[in-house]
């Protein structure tokens, strides 16, 4: 199983625009033959700050998953709206869902 965990600092007066274009991406990126899992997490702390957590089957579904037409269009949407760049971090996992 191969994941990414990518944080997003949202500018605070886009937080409700990022968070409608996002689950649309995620809604879209869940049909999508190679993902496992696509959630979409707002910070209790800091409800500008989000993590969006994917499971893909191998690491190219999720190359593929950025050549989608949902996730090119998601990242220009989204782009303008961030405070800083997205940090993703890949993984592979050691102990997934139902273990």
């Amino acid at each position: 199983m191969f994941v990414v965990a990518v944080t997003v600092f949202v500018k605070p007066e886009f937080c409700a625009e990022f968070s409608a274009a996002t689950l649309v991406n995620a809604r879209h990126t869940r049909q999508e033959p190679g993902n496992v899992r696509f959630d979409v997490l707002q910070a209790q702390d800091d409800p500008a700050r989000f993590l969006l957590y994917e499971a893909y089957l191998t690491p190219e579904d999720f190359v593929r998953h950025q050549q989608t037409a949902h996730y090119v269009a998601w990242k220009a949407a989204v782009a303008p709206w961030m405070a800083q760049p997205r940090q993703g971090i890949k993984h592979q996992a050691l102990f997934f869902g139902e273990g």
